[in-house]
């Protein structure tokens, strides 16, 4: 066959139906498997995931603390124990503490599933936080803290989560160093014991799945229950600070950090794919307005960008940058000057079209492979979706217009509603 270089290669628009089959088990305790039976190697992903997030805290650090505490000891094994085995038999292991959930995520060869399963087993519901461990953790946990706080960025996120959501919610509590001091095995226990539940876990299985995998767990998992019934707090409200505008002086520092925003839709709001094709075309990918304007024409930066976030209980939308301290009135003008664009000014086809192929690219790159899907299924799960929410995205990319931009530019991005955080 002669290949035809000069020939650009048939162009298919991507579909965002899945085809590959999700199935749903409940063990016996009513732990919940979602199995992602894809791929033609024997390697399987299993992430693990509860309700432990730090919105769960009483206590700031506690849920990082008793998440990164798992792997430091169990019942059975010490922690060098632990990790040899792991290590012996290949078994990857990435522990997690986000907003909302934590858990860990491992990755092993199909035919080391049973030896997998017992270590799980180990490090999820029998830890032991020994003291010694614990204390070497703190003392490393506050010297990257220490560090951190000498970076613009980092302080102005923390503000910025702190004036959205306001500082008695978990969402925008921050730690301060005195808080590394507070830790002890038993509040790790205790907080272990209220949200490290059996039938409280949720398994998002995915790879060439044996047959006998639902078996397995259900010999490991399926019989363990609580000791103690804990009845969960809801009652977290988010308040934001009144004051629009705050700046952290940091001596010594070269730029200024810029951190704004606001609290916004989460994905369970029709809204939502519509607001994250309008956050592309802001500030979402290379090519976008804040990108051209403030990086490219004025030089500024050497990066900006903007993201719209989805969280159990609210989402949130941000513009990060760092410029020249010189420059910071100016580069604040640009931004808000971009967003009033966006109000009062249609997006030409041209624009729309960019960014309607790179968001349909980005859709295939979600898709791709049996890790890729479970990783996009635990989007979607964590707020009571499935993959119909991505038909909705694809549909949004395929089929938004320049109307229905402006009514979300208007109706999402009010001026007068976004907190402006400067650190520098």
């Amino acid at each position: 066959m002669v290949i035809q270089r000069h020939i650009q290669p048939p162009v298919f628009p991507f579909d965002a139906r899945i085809l590959v089959p999700t199935e749903f088990v409940y063990l016996h305790n009513g732990t919940s498997l979602f199995l992602i039976n894809a791929g033609t190697e024997d390697v399987m992903r299993m992430e693990f995931v509860f309700r432990a997030g730090m919105v769960r805290e009483y206590l700031p650090l506690l849920a990082t603390s008793t998440n990164m505490m798992l792997t430091e000891g169990s019942e059975k094994y010490s922690s060098e124990e632990l990790n040899s085995i792991l290590d012996y038999y290949g078994i990857f292991l990435n522990l997690s503490v986000e907003k909302d959930t934590a858990g860990l995520t491992v990755y092993f060869l199909n035919k080391h599933i049973e030896k997998a399963l017992e270590l799980i087993d180990e490090i999820l519901f029998r830890p032991v936080f020994p003291k010694k461990e614990l204390n070497i953790l703190m003392k490393k946990r506050v010297d990257w803290y220490r560090v951190s706080r000498e970076k613009v960025q980092n302080l102005a996120m923390d503000q910025f989560f702190e004036s959205v959501f306001g500082n008695h919610h978990p969402y925008g509590r921050q730690v301060c160093e005195r808080d590394f001091d507070g830790m002890s095995p038993s509040l790790l226990k205790d907080f272990h014991a209220k949200f490290y539940k059996p039938e409280k876990m949720t398994v998002i299985i995915s790879g060439r799945i044996p047959e006998q995998t639902v078996g397995l767990f259900e010999n490991y998992f399926g019989a363990q229950q609580s000791k103690e019934i804990y009845i969960e707090d809801s009652g977290n409200f988010i308040k934001g600070a009144n004051e629009k505008k705050k700046h952290i002086e940091k001596s010594g520092a070269l730029q200024t950090a810029f951190r704004i925003g606001s609290s916004t839709i989460n994905k369970r709001h029709p809204d939502y794919p519509g607001l994250k094709f309008l956050n592309v075309i802001l500030g979402g990918f290379f090519g976008s307005r804040l990108m051209k304007n403030i990086r490219e024409e004025k030089g500024f930066t050497y990066g900006i960008h903007s993201s719209v976030s989805s969280m159990d209980m609210s989402g949130f939308k941000v513009i990060s940058t760092e410029v020249g301290k010189n420059k910071s009135d100016q580069a604040a003008d640009e931004i808000y000057k971009e967003i009033r664009l966006l109000q009062t000014k249609p997006v030409e086809n041209e624009e729309l079209e960019v960014v309607r192929s790179y968001m349909s690219g980005n859709m295939i790159r979600m898709f791709d492979g049996p890790f890729a899907i479970a990783e996009s299924f635990k989007a979607v799960w964590e707020f009571g979706l499935d993959y119909n929410y991505f038909v909705r995205l694809m549909n949004t990319i395929r089929t938004i217009n320049p109307d229905e931009i402006l009514r979300l530019a208007n109706t999402y991005y009010n001026i007068g509603d976004l907190y402006e955080i400067t650190a520098g």
